[in-house]
């Protein structure tokens, strides 16, 4: 019969704690940051199901997989709170700001 894996994971302070069960056992490890703690929680999997090729494993954050989405999501493809500015052209005008860009040639 067919089990999924679960992977919950819980803020502590800045650090996660990640729970793997699966086949009744349960491993737990701490992580720093919430990327580490999912690559953690992959090597967790591998020691309760050795050799097996295929697992379902549901990832969530304090039992809810889609807040666990969203927050991986962010710590993967998230930007840092201030942006960089953007740099200058060839024509020193930053990128983004072509209000006085002349047209393509094809257009003029």
């Amino acid at each position: 019969m067919f089990e999924p894996i679960l992977a919950n994971y819980t803020p502590d302070g800045d650090d996660w704690t990640v729970e793997v069960t699966a086949k009744g056992k349960t491993l737990t490890a701490t992580a720093p940051g919430l990327i580490a703690a999912r690559d953690r929680a992959d090597q967790l999997v591998e020691k309760l199901t050795p050799g097996e090729e295929l697992r379902t494993v549901v990832h969530t954050l304090q039992g809810d997989a889609v807040s666990f989405t969203a927050a991986y999501l962010t710590a993967r493809l998230g930007r840092s709170e201030e942006a960089p500015a953007p740099e200058p052209g060839p024509d020193g005008a930053a990128d983004g700001d072509k209000k006085d860009a002349p047209p393509p040639v094809a257009l003029a």
